[in-house]
């Protein structure tokens, strides 16, 4: 298990460009969610082929490099998602077994320096470090595709979701006229 680890580990700081902190806190994350949520990689070693895993992660900091090389969630997929409120916190869903988890960093020592901090974030435990709780974000449909249509101004290709109707005509949310009426 430990040769292992340190393969994944190298894969990502190739991925990320370097070591941190901040990439020990994904790591850690989704190894713990490996454990708890019961995956396993498919033969070709991918924890999530397509959706089957969704990570909703509330930070777009280093750890989320992690994520993705660990378990295959990526943006691009549908089964990374960002509800982004600032906090070391990742909601991971297996839609296979319906099994859900919400890690959240538990407070760290203050005063740390970044070389102290990757060496606390090294040298603990997956369970040392995050609070688990039960997930407060209901899991997402599978990603859709969509028809797209030109944006009447621009004339750019939109994503039905993301065009609005005004005056008849479609505009993409960046050229559509937006009714502040209501926001006082």
């Amino acid at each position: 298990m430990k040769k292992m680890r340190n393969e994944l580990w190298k894969k990502c700081v190739a991925f990320h460009g370097h070591e941190c902190g901040g990439l020990t806190i994904g790591f850690q994350a989704a190894l713990y969610a490996i454990e708890l949520l019961g995956l396993e990689a498919d033969e070709k070693g991918c924890i999530s082929g397509d959706e089957e895993l969704v990570c909703i992660a509330e930070n777009d900091a280093c750890g989320i490099d992690a994520i993705q090389v660990i378990l295959g969630c990526s943006v691009g997929k549908g089964n990374l998602l960002f509800h982004i409120r600032g906090k070391q916190a990742f909601s991971f869903y297996n839609r296979k077994n319906g099994k859900s988890v919400r890690l959240v960093l538990k407070p760290t020592p203050e005063g740390m320096s970044r070389a102290d901090s990757f060496a606390y974030f090294q040298s603990h435990e997956p369970a040392e470090l995050f609070d688990v709780k039960e997930t407060v974000i209901e899991l997402p449909e599978a990603a859709r595709i969509f028809k797209s249509e030109p944006c009447s101004c621009c004339g750019e290709i939109t994503a039905e979701p993301m065009l609005r109707l005004q005056g008849g005509k479609l505009f993409c949310l960046d050229c559509y006229d937006k009714y502040n009426r209501f926001e006082v």
